[in-house]
């Protein structure tokens, strides 16, 4: 959140300032210069002190090992590659003997894989090295210097210290002649006593012929990575600790509130990814040229290095979920419109907000609650004054099938009256100091302690905080947001936790510092997990810190971001670049949190949000209320037009996160991920598209009128508003605009379902027939799919779904049973029809056509004319673009076939 007001506790002496006067202060936060594990690192050639002893090298089945010498220190490391099944190599180096370096637990990641191997082969040997097999991958290791080098069919891929960039510091004995940094440090007043000294690793690799790279978010920049030896700001290298960012600037390597290591290359033919399993602070350049240079600077921990090798972006993203997990799937609500404001100040103003909704049919599903809704800060309390009947307010809101959303921050007021703060003292549970005492740090509250959600038995406890009866006013209709969970501490080094600061199994807080959010958000999920009904209640909790794994517990948003059109633009590479690096349910703000937005910014942030996986509208306390009605009766029905377009969408979205979830493929995808040959694609941010079918062009500047539209090659598209086709082989075409809507297309070869009958809620929507978009390409031929199961539960891990396959080829559409390999098949079945099939790209025919449609329970066939018509419900009633099969009445359950016949 915003350290923005000071709240009357105390808190001038932290010396925060009113909104206006604040914006991001970056000599508050530390470069690569100002910190001395990657100052003595940065662009340091120490590799060729590294080398791998003949001797030691082992090859048992899928392991190779090794010892790597430092021949500067005279000290030994230990090397082990590993190759596994799921199309991954995996290299590790620790110091040898063990001085117990820190490896991220076990629990970020998910079980299997360690024991899913695949055998590697020996291809050669000689007294410079070894050639290994395993595969389509090629494993070439060097031993003196040490380099490895990873092809993949033939194709370079990866290199390690080829440009002699490696180095690993062991620990050691403090000496007098120590360079400065090795056993302290001090920041802005803050002294980092670095009591294991100077533990930090340097990774070289270079990814040979490619010309772009993705990934290692959080921050706010372009697409594919820009390189860091530039100028300002581009000169300082990306940056992984997760941080309260006041107002973020829209271009900069700055990194922001989460960190997940990994990066892809793509270059034709080939998609690499790697990701390092490490939580400490990291510093990565980015260097282009021939080829894509890029060096890994990390302040502690080993080296824990997975390489995937599956050539392209689908098979990168499978793999790296088969080890970092796949994205949880959310309940159907979680889908819908959220309505958010820093505050909603009571209960009457969150009654009129909820009202306001149906007033103006605006469909919408969850009302949020900010900080001010509890009692002085004191989280799972409420401010009696404004919501003395939580309960009932709750009730009221759900009886329109709708839900709340309380924010719950992971600092605890030092308060001995207040029981989640005297219940966590007496048991221990909170982070300690260097001391070894309770650490007390500032925010909202004023004096606070900070749980150790590191330690399996607090993570325990604080979810047991959740169930109604402890948390007192919460319903089952409640969820919950994590905020400030980076951790945010408003008096501490950078507005975070210090790194001497000491955690479950006296781990320091600079080796797990970025694990802080995503165990938080852990404990918090699991909360809600035992309130459940019979199959359980699927958790819904937001968070703002993450880290690899954060995408099996729930959905993130991009923080604090501002009403600018420059941040409405930025968030696209943002939210493509999380999708790439496993993360996909995410969004932006609408509006922006920062500022007022004018109507117009409004209106295109809407068009936009649409298409976010998470779509939550938020405000900062100071701004102007901007609830969607409160912009004049025009701007309201575009806002109106966009929200239900969503809702209209919610079908297919649903769908897309079945895919996230069994596969760990992402939601928004970038057009090169789904169009790889085409190189003209690979830095394209500006246009996305929605899982395989649809392509997205916002617009991102005031009074626009035009834009061009780049179309991949190889497929036809479809206007998604009238139906028009692009004429074929448009690369672009220029497409006049109004702030009506924003450019759309269906990309040939594709079936898309909706639900088009506007409900004030996906609760209301349950029960309506679907219309589906039949979009055929060149051959007249196209796929999708529609996954339908009860929005809430867990149950459809037990089979309770339904999932089909939609085919159209030969003038057939058919409906089948989708089989997934490793998954329980569906036993669902549901009452509800498909009411209309909209098809586009048919062939003229003199006499029109009919449809044949045969039942594939009973056999009987009957006769359907084909109308021309709107591609919508919600399209102008003249456009003809379309050829529309009304009440054909299909079962969704069953198989059924229609044959398109000329009349």
């Amino acid at each position: 959140m915003r350290r923005a007001i000071a709240l009357g506790v105390g808190l001038a002496l932290l010396g925060l300032l009113l909104p206006g006067s604040l914006a991001f202060k970056e000599n508050e936060f530390k470069k690569c210069a100002q910190t001395s594990f990657c100052s003595r690192n940065r662009n340091v050639q120490q590799g060729a002190n590294f080398e791998i002893v003949p001797a030691s090298v082992t090859l048992n089945t899928a392991t190779l090992t090794a010892t790597l010498m430092n021949k500067q220190a005279s000290k030994h490391l230990q090397l082990t590659l590993t190759a596994h099944a799921d199309g991954f190599v995996r290299l590790l180096i620790d110091e040898l003997p063990s001085v117990g370096r820190y490896q991220v637990p076990s629990d970020i990641l998910v079980s299997g894989w360690e024991t899913r191997k695949a055998a590697i082969k020996e291809e050669s040997r000689s007294a410079n090295g070894v050639v290994l097999v395993t595969g389509d991958t090629k494993l070439e290791l060097n031993y003196a210097p040490f380099t490895l080098a990873v092809s993949v069919k033939g194709v370079p891929a990866l290199q390690l210290n080829s440009r002699n960039l490696f180095n690993f510091e062991h620990r050691r004995p403090k000496q007098d002649s120590d360079p400065a940094g090795y056993w302290e440090e001090t920041w802005m007043g803050h002294t980092d006593t670095k009591p294991k000294g100077p533990e930090a690793m340097s990774l070289d690799l270079v990814f040979p012929g490619f010309s772009h790279v993705y990934g290692i978010p959080e921050r706010a920049t372009s697409l594919s990575l820009k390189a860091t030896n530039g100028n300002a700001p581009y000169g300082e290298p990306y940056r992984l600790y997760n941080l309260d960012v006041f107002e973020y600037l829209d271009d900069h390597p700055f990194g922001l509130y989460g960190s997940i290591p990994v990066m892809l290359a793509h270059k034709k033919g080939l998609t690499v990814g790697v990701y390092w399993n490490n939580a400490a602070e990291m510093f990565v350049d980015v260097v282009k040229g021939r080829d894509v240079g890029t060096q890994w600077i990390a302040e502690s921990g080993v080296v824990d290095l997975f390489v995937f090798t599956g050539a392209t972006g689908p098979a990168v993203l499978a793999s790296y979920a088969k080890v970092a997990g796949t994205t949880a799937l959310p309940q159907l609500f979680s889908l819908g419109y959220h309505q958010c404001r820093w505050n909603y100040k009571d209960e009457a103003d969150v009654k009129a907000v909820d009202g306001g909704f149906d007033a103006h049919e605006i469909p919408y599903d969850v009302l949020w609650l900010d900080i001010e809704h509890t009692n002085g800060k004191r989280y799972l309390t409420w401010d009696s004054s404004l919501f003395p009947n939580p309960v009932a307010m709750q009730e009221d809101v759900a009886s329109r099938g709708r839900k709340m959303v309380t924010i719950v921050d992971p600092h605890v007021k030092r308060d001995s009256s207040y029981y989640i703060f005297s219940e966590a003292e007496s048991a221990g549970h909170y982070v300690k100091n260097k001391h070894g005492s309770d650490f007390d740090g500032w925010c909202w509250p004023g004096q606070s302690s900070y749980l150790d959600v590191t330690s399996p038995v607090v993570r325990n406890w604080w979810a047991q905080q959740f169930t109604t009866d402890k948390y007192q006013g919460s319903t089952k209709h409640l969820y919950i947001w994590n905020d400030m969970n980076e951790p945010s501490v408003f008096n501490g080094p950078e507005i975070t936790m210090h790194k001497d600061n000491l955690h479950y199994g006296n781990v320091e807080h600079r080796d797990n510092h970025n694990l802080f959010g995503v165990y938080y958000h852990m404990g918090t999920a699991d909360g809600l997990k035992l309130r459940g009904s019979q199959n359980g209640d699927r958790p819904f909790v937001l968070s703002r810190a993450f880290f690899s794994g954060t995408q099996r517990v729930g959905p993130i948003w991009t923080g604090d971001n501002a009403a600018q059109w420059s941040h409405l633009k930025v968030s696209v590479p943002m939210l493509l670049t999380l999708g790439l690096t496993g993360l996909p349910y995410s969004g932006a703000d609408v509006g922006g949190f920062f500022g007022n937005p004018d109507a117009e910014l409004m209106t295109r942030w809407y068009q936009l949000g649409i298409y976010y996986p998470f779509f939550r509208g938020h405000a900062h306390l100071e701004t102007q209320r901007r609830e969607p009605w409160l912009f004049g009766p025009d701007v309201t029905a575009r806002i109106r037009a966009a929200i239900r377009g969503r809702y209209a969408l919610l079908p297919h979205i649903y769908t897309l996160f079945r895919a996230a979830n069994t596969t760990g493929q992402p939601i928004l995808r970038p057009l090169w991920f789904e169009f790889p040959e085409q190189e003209d694609l690979y830095a394209e941010e500006e246009e996305f598209m929605v899982g395989s079918s649809m392509l997205v062009k916002p617009v991102t500047a005031p009074s626009t009128f035009t834009v061009d539209v780049t179309f991949p090659q190889g497929s036809r598209w479809y206007d998604a508003t009238t139906g028009a086709p692009v004429p074929p082989k448009t690369k672009t075409q220029r497409v006049e605009v109004n702030l009506n809507g924003i450019p759309v297309y269906y990309r040939g070869g594709s079936v898309v379902p909706r639900r088009e009958r506007p409900r004030r809620s996906t609760a209301a929507q349950l029960a309506d027939p679907y219309t589906l978009v039949v979009a055929a390409d060149d051959k007249g031929e196209a796929e999708g799919q529609l996954y339908v199961d009860d929005g809430r539960s867990f149950a459809f891990q037990r089979g309770l779904y339904l999932h089909r396959d939609f085919k159209f080829s030969g003038n057939k559409l058919t409906s089948t049973k989708h089989v997934e390999p490793g998954v329980p098949d569906g036993t669902l079945t549901v009452p509800t029809t498909i009411e209309r099939v909209v098809f586009l790209g048919l062939p003229a025919a003199k006499k029109g056509y009919k449809a044949v449609i045969s039942d594939g329970v009973s056999g009987a066939k009957h006769t359907v004319a084909l109308e021309a018509g709107p591609l919508s419900m919600a399209a102008a009633p003249d456009s003809t673009q379309a050829l529309v099969l009304r009440k054909p009445d299909l079962p969704v359950s069953h198989d059924w076939t229609v044959e398109i016949v000329q009349v």
